[in-house]
């Protein structure tokens, strides 16, 4: 399976490393979720803010696609969500920021557990995919929109 480069690389670090430096690098990457926040002034194309079931607090998912075709994530995460969703939060916005929108939907989920490790996504299924797929949805609503405004026009 082919993956933005950026997430690739990502991928390959975690796969390689022991258990326990994996945990302290997500550790890592959850500290880092802040700087994935709008900057002020920003202006994306899609926001999608809301509270899912799926999650502890509210996540909003800020969406803008430039010039060249390619995606710019932003994320805020409301103060409970948890360590594994904004290490998540760091990854997924490291890995996929810079790829088109197509390859972003045509991005499998099978590389999560590469990343967190398979007891982590046992413990933890819910939260280790949600961020992914609330991406995913952006993008899905924001190809959506392009669609209907082209057939208007």
């Amino acid at each position: 399976m082919s993956y933005p480069p950026a997430l690739q690389d990502i991928i390959e670090l975690f796969e390689h490393l022991p258990e326990q430096e994996r945990r302290e690098n997500l550790i890592v990457m959850s500290d880092g979720a802040k700087r994935q926040e709008p900057k002020e002034g920003e202006t994306f194309d899609l926001e999608d803010v809301r509270k899912d079931e799926e999650c502890t607090d509210t996540v909003g998912v800020y969406l803008k696609v430039d010039e060249d075709n390619k995606v710019h994530f932003a994320i805020t995460l409301g103060p409970l969500v948890q360590t594994l969703t904004k290490a998540m939060t760091s990854i997924l916005c490291r890995g996929l920021n810079g790829a088109r929108p197509e390859e972003i939907m045509a991005v499998p989920a099978d590389f999560v557990p590469r990343i967190v490790g398979a007891e982590l996504v046992r413990l933890r299924s819910q939260t280790v995919y949600y961020v992914l797929g609330r991406m995913k949805t952006a993008v899905k609503m924001y190809l959506d929109r392009k669609r209907a405004a082209q057939a208007a026009a």
